[in-house]
């Protein structure tokens, strides 16, 4: 497995891997699945502050993870939302936690003291993922999102990735010696 940023050239494959997580399930909370114009601007905009990472193998992509701001306001500076999808075909070969390592040694060197998931109630799977790595469940929603005919609770689960009392300013991706 080798993993590298993401190029917007990827974009059909990302969409592919993404579609049965809006289609066949509600891990997403989107109803249609983006396009892959859609998917080309999200790409460019994550890569301006953020890490957008695939991984492959013999030229194929099995998975991706990218990171974004948990707030907006400056306070948040340090705080990170992290997702990540694998494709169907490489589930339990460790692409999701070879992707997560990476992505949360780019958001260390970002300054993100935080990171943070939002993982549907109904995905256990994940939950039980994201536990194995670290983050600890910190919150739960209550039917916050209404989708395939019922309403789902969300779990948001929390890491921390230093203990830094005073961390230096954050330092968008684009601006990282890669």
């Amino acid at each position: 497995m080798f993993i590298r940023t993401a190029k917007v050239t990827d974009a059909q494959e990302l969409v592919a891997i993404y579609r049965p997580y809006v289609q066949q399930n509600t891990t997403s909370f989107e109803y249609e699945v983006p396009s892959v114009a859609e998917f080309e601007r999200r790409i460019k905009q994550t890569l301006i502050a953020y890490p957008y990472l695939v991984v492959e193998e013999d030229g194929r992509i099995l998975g991706y993870a990218y990171a974004h701001p948990y707030g907006e306001r400056a306070a948040y500076q340090w705080a990170a939302e992290v997702s990540v999808y694998v494709s169907q075909a490489a589930q339990k070969k460790g692409v999701g936690k070879a992707l997560y390592l990476a992505i949360e040694e780019l958001l260390k060197k970002q300054h993100v003291v935080t990171v943070t998931a939002c993982v549907t109630g109904k995905n256990q799977n994940s939950i039980a993922f994201h536990q194995h790595m670290g983050y600890a469940i910190v919150a739960n929603f209550q039917k916050i999102g209404f989708k395939d005919g019922q309403w789902l609770d969300t779990y948001w689960l929390q890491k921390r990735l230093s203990e830094d009392d005073k961390p230096q300013p954050f330092l968008p991706f684009s601006e990282l010696s890669q």
